[in-house]
């Protein structure tokens, strides 16, 4: 009842918040891919993987091998984890009924668990296994005949061969790759559609010039709500498409960048809920065979305003950019949103509610919550600062826990290089108390200050100035952060703007683009100017600083 109630709560949340600040149009996501990790010894042997494909609970992963203990060329194996979160446990061979002396491959399990897709290096006809439930052994592989098939043993390139079948979570769409007449390349993705389960399949359509080229476009993977396509292009190029809803049309594919591969690979498989996406490499990244099974992760980035939490805070952020074309607040469905800020969004939001944050574009982390000692820790990375001059620790005094205490006068933190200005995208977080007139939070050394106060009114600015000719100089807010109360006040470069930012509300941005920032290599300063000339030594309170190696809007 407890659980229950807070639940109702949120929704409660959600729904007053998105009723004051409501709003309509579209955008795209930011949504973090992770690097590939193999599978493991469990799943990946000394033999030749050949694709995948989840159950639609995502407790069991059927694929073809040619592994010790089969019956052919390659045989289909099944391999179940008692949880999503769990290990893989030793696969299992399907056995004789469905497997044969020759090679069976490319399985896609449908929805329900009753149909069992298979594609056929022999004829390049599709077979399908079919099951009444669970509990019953399933049937021998039935060739899948015209339209989607052929009546031929060995259908010629060019007729209506097909392979690498994908059944779609309902059963209704049948994707697979094919040389028939009518696409745009060699090989083309195509898509079977019937009216129930027990209806025969229609004659296939091809799925257009957004996901055909003039490439091999195969191995398709569609995801459980039927609105994002991943697929091969050639050897060692993933791409992915989305739609609005089923209804509509593709839009442009896209390539994903996974990884920097020495071999190639293919064979996408999307997990049910889109987190995760398996693939097939050859050579690529090491391995235990000829060819093993990857996977890589997708992370929604949902600490929008980048304080380490998500709460109400990220929650007025969302709901204020429902349907804008602001390319931040996309983040979901996985694995690449569907171009609206809409119902998705706020669905994979509050599943992360009250969670701290993981951001891996948060780089470098000084939380100043040490007691004692001459370290500040980064937690984000290896990039400890040393504590110089004589500052005081304040284990209780700051926004976020501790804080540490500068004199203004020789007190300063000193952290190794982080970041080049020109290389990027980045933002820097902090929060700050008292201060004066002319002073700085964060510089690099042999550079300039990032973040600082004007000499006049304590407003905050950055000395941070573009290059090349006609270049912009520091930016100047009219606000004034030295007024003896806490800020949090932060800088933003999204490669063409500057941004300040204090206390979530935007207080500067360039009036045009810039053609990119400075060069700098140095270390970094917390507290002190660039050159540690006096009078840019802080007087004051730091607490939580933050750097990301991408934009974030408070």
């Amino acid at each position: 009842m407890k659980g229950l109630k807070g639940y109702r709560m949120s929704l409660w949340l959600v729904v007053f918040v998105a009723a004051m600040v409501l709003s309509s149009g579209i955008a795209k996501g930011e949504i973090v891919m992770s690097e590939p990790i193999n599978l493991g010894p469990v799943i990946n042997d000394a033999t030749d993987m050949q694709e995948c494909d989840f159950s639609h609970d995502g407790l069991e992963l059927y694929f073809s091998t040619g592994r010790p203990g089969g019956y052919g060329l390659k045989d289909i194996w099944v391999a179940k984890r008692e949880t999503v979160n769990s290990p893989w446990q030793e696969p299992v061979n399907l056995g004789p009924v469905v497997n044969s002396s020759a090679g069976e491959l490319e399985p896609s399990i449908s929805g329900d668990g009753l149909e069992l897709y298979l594609g056929c290096w022999d004829d390049y006809i599709l077979r399908v296994c079919r099951r009444p439930s669970k509990d019953v052994p399933w049937s021998t592989p039935v060739k899948i005949g015209p339209p989607v098939g052929s009546i031929e043993d060995y259908p010629p390139v060019g007729s209506n061969d097909a392979w690498t079948p994908e059944i779609s979570a309902d059963g209704l769409s049948l994707y697979f790759a094919s040389t028939r007449g009518g696409g745009y390349g060699g090989t083309d993705i195509w898509m079977a559609t019937r009216a129930t389960k027990n209806d025969p399949w229609d004659a296939p359509v091809n799925l257009g010039p957004n996901v055909n080229s003039g490439a091999t476009d195969w191995s398709p993977s569609i995801s459980t709500d039927g609105r994002t396509l991943v697929f091969s292009r050639n050897t060692g190029h993933m791409w992915a498409t989305t739609r609005r809803s089923i209804d509509d049309d593709w839009g442009p594919a896209r390539e994903l960048a996974i990884g920097d591969p020495k071999g190639y690979f293919h064979g996408a498989a999307l997990s049910p809920d889109g987190s995760t996406l398996y693939l097939e490499a050859y050579s690529a990244w090491g391995g235990f065979g000829q060819g093993d099974f990857w996977q890589v992760q997708f992370t929604p980035i949902v600490d929008f305003n980048g304080d380490g939490i998500i709460n109400i805070d990220d929650l007025v952020i969302l709901i204020e950019h429902w349907g804008k074309k602001e390319p931040l607040y996309d983040i979901g469905p996985l694995p690449l949103g569907d171009g609206m800020v809409d119902e998705a969004d706020l669905k994979v939001f509050m599943s992360h509610w009250g969670q701290e944050a993981y951001d891996p574009a948060l780089i470098a982390h000084w939380k100043l919550d040490e007691t004692e000692g001459a370290v500040a820790h980064d937690s984000a990375g290896a990039n400890d600062a040393t504590v110089l001059g004589d500052p005081v620790w304040q284990p209780k005094g700051g926004t976020v826990d501790g804080a540490i205490a500068l004199d203004g006068v020789d007190d300063y933190l000193e952290a190794p290089f982080v970041l080049n200005p020109a290389d990027g995208q980045f933002s820097v977080m902090a929060w700050i108390k008292d201060g004066a007139p002319g002073q700085v939070v964060l510089s690099q050394s042999g550079a300039v200050s990032w973040l600082c106060t004007d000499s006049v009114e304590g407003c905050l600015m950055t000395e941070l100035k573009s290059k090349g000719r006609g270049s912009a100089g520091p930016l100047l807010s009219q606000t004034v952060i030295t007024d003896g109360n806490w800020h949090r006040i932060g800088l933003g470069w999204d490669g063409s703007y500057r941004y300040l930012y204090v206390d979530g509300i935007e207080v500067a941005k360039d009036t045009g683009p810039l053609s990119g920032l400075e060069v700098a290599s140095g270390g970094l300063y917390f507290g002190a100017g660039s050159t540690l000339a006096s009078g840019t030594f802080w007087s004051g309170l730091i607490d939580d600083v933050r750097i990301y190696n991408r934009t974030v809007h408070p």
